[in-house]
This record gives structure tokens, C-alpha cells and sequence, in this order.
């Protein structure tokens, strides 16, 4: 005779469960104190040139279109500078994106941030671009809104999204126009 199945798990499994204990609780713990911890982050500074999203942003005198080893479009930078002539010749932002899954825009709203005789409130110059799934490159370029820019420094927002907002910007930029009688130095690239 054959005992039951049953029976049998139950006389096998019985010593297992007398020595088996409960596992301790644990107190409730505040996420900061396990994610996120304050001195593993630091804090985003809008005040200065992008990140995130930028592999790359910089301000030059120009760019140029090259052909990348992907057969794809690539912007680059001629003679990167923060500092440039007076005159009416157009200051570009040239940047490469990190890899993204939607298209958007890239905004550059400039304003004078210490120039004679202009509010530091007044728009100056904005340019925008719009950035396709296949794009990682490209470039905003800002033309003085009276014909030549005036010396001194200048910041630019640069706001990515849809539109511009208190929440799409990323980051500011700033530059030089020096005067017309000032030598303007090259930077090292």
C-alpha cells in the first residue's frame, strides 16, 4: 500500500518550515536617502553654456558643411571665438546633439548684457532651427537687429522644444563684440 502524495510532501517539507525565520521589516526610508542623494548630484547651472543634450556648442565666426563617415550632414565650426569684430557680419552658434527620439527646436534669443545705450531686456537677435530624427549637428546664426552689432557683451538664451518658455531653456551663451579700433585675438580651437 502506497502512502498518500500529500502526506508525504508535508512529512518532507516539515522540518524546512519549522527553521525557517520571517525576514526582518524595514523602516520606511526617504527616497533622497537611497536615490538621488545630494552629493551625487550637482546642480544645473542655466546660467552657463548647455548640457544635456549638447555633445558639443560653441560660438564662431562661421561654419562649413561636411559629409560624415555616415553619409550624413555635419556642421563645424570656422575659427571658434567668443570674441568678435563690430560690423554687421553674423555670429553663429554651431552644436552637436546627443542622440534624440523626436524632432524639436533649438532656439537663440540674444540680449546685451553690458552695451552702451541698450536695455538689457531688449531682443537683440533670435534665430531657430528645427532639428529632424537624423540630424545631430547644427547651427543658429544671429544677425544684429539695427544693422551693426554694438560693442560689448552679449548673453544668448538657448531654449529647446516646441516654443519658447520659463521651461525650455537650456542654457545661456555669451560673447564679445569688440570696438571698431580693438584688435580682435584669435582663440585656440
Amino acid at each position: 500500500m502506497r502512502p498518500p502524495c500529500g502526506l508525504l510532501c508535508v512529512f518532507l517539507l516539515l522540518p524546512s518550515l519549522l527553521q525557517a525565520e520571517d525576514l526582518p521589516l524595514t523602516r520606511n526610508v526617504p527616497i533622497p536617502e537611497y536615490q538621488n542623494r545630494p552629493e551625487h548630484t550637482k546642480p544645473y547651472n542655466f546660467d552657463a553654456p548647455p548640457e544635456g543634450m549638447f555633445r558639443s556648442i560653441v560660438l564662431a565666426e562661421g561654419f562649413e558643411e561636411e559629409l560624415g563617415f555616415q553619409r550624413t550632414h555635419e556642421i563645424v565650426p570656422v575659427k571658434p571665438t567668443q570674441r568678435f569684430p563690430s560690423g554687421s557680419k553674423p555670429v553663429f552658434i554651431v552644436f552637436e546633439l546627443h542622440q534624440h527620439y523626436q524632432s524639436f527646436q533649438i532656439f537663440g534669443r540674444c540680449y546685451p548684457e553690458q552695451v552702451a545705450g541698450l536695455e538689457t531686456t531688449a531682443l537683440v537677435a533670435e534665430d531657430a532651427m528645427f532639428i529632424a530624427l537624423e540630424d545631430h549637428t547644427g547651427y543658429l546664426k544671429l544677425f544684429p537687429a539695427q544693422g551693426d552689432w554694438r560693442p560689448g557683451r552679449y548673453r544668448v538664451e538657448i531654449h529647446a522644444g516646441e516654443e519658447v518658455n520659463e521651461m525650455s531653456l537650456m542654457g545661456t551663451m555669451r560673447f564679445t563684440i569688440a570696438a571698431a579700433d580693438a584688435t580682435v585675438s584669435e582663440s585656440p580651437r
